[in-house]
């Protein structure tokens, strides 16, 4: 779950362990599972979700505080993937293998093929482009293989880096949705969100930088998620 309060989808299909994922890679970069086993990984998802600029956009519904917490919480992911509704990539960059970040296609609507894109960047990887490499990669991955139709993404009001983020790989702004996240630290107030989403058939065209794969593409690179990731 996620700070999110708008649509729940549940298509009451049975559901069954699927195949390990292949890492997505391109633009620099490469999408691992996460391991809910590896110490490494759970210090990189602990970090990520004590950093202040995760905690000024995203109030999970399940805070990760400590390496036990971080641990359970790749676990949950962990066993969401095998039931084939959502997908949560560690972005390492593709030379180094570095941790640079999180991006996940969450609640995935086999019926409607939709499914929801969260991702945030640890403090040393911003500054190279990394959010929109992500999403770019991500987003091929969804439509190519996943077989999925649309995505949406979402990011609180008043995050410009999001929302530039979001442009740059062909999510159009459809809207604003009204009180659909919690409030930075607090379950009892609301902000609104923007809405983006991007159809499989939009035709995005990756910008120039990223059809080259370099290392650090020349676009901002965001520090914060769209879909609050929890």
């Amino acid at each position: 779950m996620t700070a999110w309060r708008g649509r729940v989808w549940n298509d009451g299909m049975p559901r069954t362990n699927e195949q390990p994922v292949a890492a997505p890679r391109g633009h620099g970069l490469r999408l691992h599972s996460w391991n809910p086993d590896s110490a490494a990984d759970a210090e990189a998802w602990l970090r990520g979700h004590r950093d202040p600029g995760f905690r000024r956009w995203n109030t999970p519904l399940r805070p990760v505080t400590d390496l036990d917490g971080a641990r359970e919480s790749l676990r949950v992911r962990a066993r969401q993937q095998a039931e084939g509704v959502s997908r949560s990539f560690r972005i390492t960059d593709e030379e180094t293998g570095a941790t640079l970040g999180h991006i996940g296609l969450g609640e995935i609507n086999r019926p409607l093929r939709l499914a929801r894109v969260g991702y945030w960047v640890l403090p040393e990887a911003r500054g190279r482009g990394v959010a929109t490499r992500a999403l770019l990669l991500a987003a091929d991955h969804a439509f190519a293989e996943l077989g999925l139709y649309r995505l949406e993404l979402a990011h609180a009001l008043g995050h410009d880096a999001s929302c530039r983020v979001a442009e740059r790989c062909g999510f159009r702004l459809e809207g604003t949705l009204r009180g659909a996240m919690w409030e930075e630290d607090s379950r009892d107030t609301f902000r609104d969100a923007h809405l983006h989403a991007r159809l499989a058939t939009d035709g995005m065209s990756a910008p120039a930088g990223a059809r080259r794969g370099g290392r650090h593409g020349k676009w901002d690179a965001s520090r914060s998620t769209a879909w609050p990731q929890g």
